[in-house]
Formats: structure tokens, sequence, C-alpha cells
């Protein structure tokens, strides 16, 4: 017969150990993320400057902030890049999935190099995009040297249409990552499915378009969240290809962030910044979170 006193440790044991060993990590989540998320928030509120002021005074970040010229062009700038990549990378992915689903030959090496460009980082991305869109290095140079003098390709330079340089690039890195997870889930889908339409007379490509691919929404509404995600917070690939510039033409709210906190001396409006991308992640994030936990708790 077991000792009650051993049962009681082994059970105070059981109980706590996992608790105890996680609370280190969970208090420094706790402070490192939330801490300093609320820590930038408060920070929207002072006259912070160079230097953080942490006497309050209330709304004039965010009145300068809706002030700025340079914000709303960033605002634009995420509306026309988001809108573009997402697109993008959803019809380029899903193309690609389709074409792998018809298991042609080679489908391992073609799915390597699809999925290659997730291998880099955004900020390689953004060099070897940049050498190529270059007028004086890349295409432009290339076509002039192969005698055709009057092509002229400067997207990069030009204010106008520098931001669609960054959509190129990030449709080109993330198109593959689309493409994975739009395959696992034709792959996931009953052949017997599709046998039946084709005995009925439906033709292939009705077929993906009326039963297959409704049938993959929850992979859609996912992938959507993960991109929306990456179009919010794109930093890297738009300071590596564009720098924000020319001017500050390309800008995002994020590298408006970024100039503004550490290289203008504007600590507050920054944070402010700062404070509206954070508002605009909760409102896609906390409904996606909202509809998976009362599908799991339907379920």
């Amino acid at each position: 017969m077991s000792n009650p006193t051993q049962s009681a440790h082994y059970g105070f044991a059981e109980r706590w150990l996992p608790r105890l060993v996680l609370a280190p990590s969970f208090l420094l989540t706790i402070l490192f993320v939330y801490g300093f998320i609320a820590w930038n928030g408060y920070l929207s509120f002072t006259s912070s400057r160079l230097l953080p002021n942490f006497e309050w005074a209330g709304l004039v970040q965010y009145q300068a902030l809706f002030e700025s010229e340079r914000w709303w062009v960033a605002v634009k700038n995420l509306f026309i890049f988001g809108g573009l990549f997402i697109g993008g990378a959803m019809a380029v992915g899903i193309f690609l999935a389709i074409l792998l689903d018809q298991k042609i030959r080679g489908e391992g090496a073609l799915r390597t190099i699809y999925l290659y460009p997730m291998a880099l980082s955004f900020i390689v991305t953004g060099t070897a995009w940049k050498w190529m869109l270059n007028p004086g290095l890349g295409l432009e140079k290339l076509m002039h040297d192969w005698g055709f003098a009057n092509f002229t390709f400067d997207w990069l330079v030009n204010p106008d249409t520098s931001i669609y340089t960054v959509v190129i690039a990030a449709m080109w890195q993330s198109s593959g990552f689309v493409m994975a997870l739009f395959l696992a889930g034709l792959r996931g889908i009953d052949d017997s499915i599709i046998k039946a339409a084709q005995i009925d007379g439906a033709s292939l490509p009705r077929i993906y378009w009326k039963i297959i691919l409704p049938a993959l929404r929850p992979v859609f509404f996912s992938t959507l969240m993960i991109l929306c995600h990456i179009a919010i917070k794109s930093f890297d690939l738009v300071m590596a290809l564009t720098g924000g510039g020319p001017g500050f033409a390309s800008d995002v709210p994020a590298t408006f962030m970024y100039a503004m906190a550490f290289t203008r001396g504007q600590t507050g409006l920054g944070a402010a910044s700062a404070t509206m991308m954070l508002m605009t992640v909760a409102a896609i994030v906390v409904p996606y979170l909202y509809s998976e936990l009362r599908g799991n708790r339907n379920a």
C-alpha cells in the first residue's frame, strides 16, 4: 500500500511542478512583450521626443500623426501593398498548388524551387530585387545591352511606382508558402469527389472552381490572416529594397515608425504610429481567434 504522505507529495509535485517550470518564461513574456506594449502605449500619450518624457500630454501625438502627410502616404501604401500582395500571392500560390496537384513529372523538384524563396530573409530578397530593378544595374541595363535602347523600367526610382516593386518582391517570396498551404489542403480532399464529378460530365476547371476551392475555405482564411500580418508589419523588405524612398514615397507604417522613433527623435510620434499598427493587427487577429475558439467550443 502506498504511503498517504508520499501520495500527497506526489500529487502536489504533479500539480505544481509544471507551473513552476513554466513560470519564469511566462513572467518574462508578460514583462518583455505585454509590458513593453503597455509602455509604448503610454509613451504615445506623452510629449516624448529624443528621450522618454513621462508627463501626460493626452492625444497630442495622435493629432500630430493624423496631420502628418508622411503618415497618410504610409497608410495609402499599406493598402496598395497589402491588397496587391495578398491578392497576387494568393492567386499565384493557388495556381501553383493546382498545377502540382496534377501529379506532374518532377513535382518534387518544382515544389522545392517554388518554396526556395521562403528560405531567404526579406533582407536578402530586397537586396537581390534592388539589384535586378536598378535601372543602372539590372533589367533595364540588360535590355539596353541587348539592343533595346528604348526599353525603360524605372519603377524603383520613380516615386509613383516604387511601392509596386515592393509588391513584386513580396509576391515572389511568399507565393511558394501559399502554394504549400493550399497543396496540403488539396491533398487532403478525397479523390472520389473529383471522379464522381467527372462522371457527371464536369470539366476539371469547373470541378476546382465549384467544388474543391470552396472546400478549402479554412485554408483560405488561415492564409489570409498570415498574409495580412506579414503586410502590416512589413519593414525589412521595404528598407532593403527602397529604404522608404524615393523621399518617403514607398513608406509603410513600420518604416514611418522607425524613422520617427529612431532617426528623427520623435519617440512619442513613433509610439503613436506603433500603437495604430497594433490596433490594426488586433482588428484582424482578434476576430480570427474568436472564431477559432468558438469553433473549438462548438466542436
